[in-house]
């Protein structure tokens, strides 16, 4: 006998659904998010004494970590069923736009009956799940320090708007000198070189301190106005950058342990020996793909960063566009390698062969990303490092 298990997730009870493999319901009920009540249930599950059993969710990750690892370690064939076809699954045959949890689990397992080619999901590797994790905090504090830096140019010039202009906020140099001053109040009467001093003794190796120090009292000097507010703007322009530079630390933490997990990953080297691909786009790329053998050809790895044309053909219609779904993220990858790889030889000739064609600077670079993908694909699968002349040069 075989039975198949749709599990709908949640973050406090999941929803298990059991079928045999005529469709008839074996059981139905919910099931908390805690050890000992997914342990029930697979003990469950194994008490009905199948043959074969199939369980299917439609969550990865997340509040889904758990039960994927109890239900792993149990033994259990476990697929993935994706929450877009069980949406329209159960649109289809189970009510229309009537939506429970019990109703989802069932077209979950009836997606798993009817469905064999659903993805399996295997036990992920220790250290790809490491390098995912750092991956996301580090695009995390990469977005909060863009949104922080923003806010505190938008408030240096409304308060000092021509030290604004001359300062970079990018660097350690600007950020640590607006952690200590930031308001022309504070500079028309200093010293440039008790400034330096005193950064220098703050954060130790800092470039271009002195003259920095001399240009912000010279504009100082020039703006004899203190705009109204000036002294709570100052205080969160020195709060906002101090908190830059902790999340610059941060940043350089995360980055030190994604290259010592680099230098333990079997396909790093592989990764890393493609034109254009660095440690941090590397990292990204193996958080985003995991085992390459999920993708059964290179084509399905670029379906899947919706890098492949989508065809609309009904009756005598027929079009061809641009792909608007797939992994933004891994998109980006492959879109920003590609424009880093414009600098090797092989990848400048086929980018000038596209713009030769009449494509646009963005086509011709989704082009070398998509040629890219069938290298990345090769090499991962063949374990050959990226050569000159390669069949699929990029």
């Amino acid at each position: 006998m075989k039975i198949f298990v749709g599990l709908d997730v949640a973050k406090d009870l999941h929803w298990a659904y059991v079928i045999d493999s005529d469709a008839k319901p074996v059981l139905s009920h919910s099931v908390a998010n805690d050890p000992d009540q997914i342990a029930a249930l697979i003990t469950e599950i194994e008490a009905l004494g199948a043959d074969e059993v199939t369980v299917a969710l439609d969550l990865l990750g997340g509040t889904a970590t758990l039960l994927c690892a109890m239900i792993a370690e149990a033994g259990l064939r476990l697929v993935h069923t994706p929450g877009l076809s069980v949406n329209r699954a159960r649109q289809g045959m189970r009510g229309g736009e009537n939506k429970s949890d019990p109703r989802d689990a069932a077209t979950i397992a009836e997606l798993a009956r009817t469905r064999p080619d659903l993805r399996p999901v295997e036990t992920e590797r220790e250290i790809d799940v490491d390098i995912r994790l750092l991956v996301g905090r580090r695009s995390e504090i990469v977005r909060d320090q863009t949104r922080r830096l923003g806010r505190l140019r938008d408030l240096l010039s409304s308060l000092f708007p021509a030290f604004e202009r001359q300062i970079d906020v990018k660097t350690k140099t600007g950020l640590t000198f607006l952690s200590h001053f930031a308001a022309p109040h504070e500079l028309r009467t200093a010293r440039a070189a008790r400034i330096a001093r005193k950064l220098m003794r703050s954060s130790p190796h800092l470039r271009g301190v002195l003259q920095l120090a001399e240009e912000a009292i010279m504009l100082a000097k020039a703006q004899s106005l203190d705009v109204p507010g000036a002294t709570t703007r100052a205080r969160l322009i020195k709060e906002l950058a101090a908190e830059a530079l902790a999340a610059r630390q941060a940043r350089d933490r995360i980055d030190s342990d994604i290259a010592e997990l680099l230098a333990r990953h079997p396909d790093a080297a592989l990764v890393q020996s493609l034109p254009g691909m660095g440690v941090v786009m590397t990292a990204e790329l193996i958080a985003h793909i995991g085992d390459i053998r999920r993708f059964r050809s290179a084509d399905a790895l670029a379906a899947a960063a919706g890098l492949t044309p989508v065809l609309r053909q009904s009756g005598k219609s027929y079009a061809i566009r641009r792909a608007t779904s797939g992994d933004k993220a891994l998109k980006r990858v492959f879109f920003q390698s590609a424009f880093a790889a414009l600098s090797h030889p092989g990848s400048k000739a086929f980018y000038n062969r596209k713009r030769t064609e009449g494509k646009r600077h963005s086509q011709a670079l989704i082009a070398l990303a998509r040629r890219r993908i069938n290298v990345i694909w090769a090499m991962l699968n063949s374990r050959q490092p990226f050569v000159e002349n390669f069949k699929n040069v990029a």
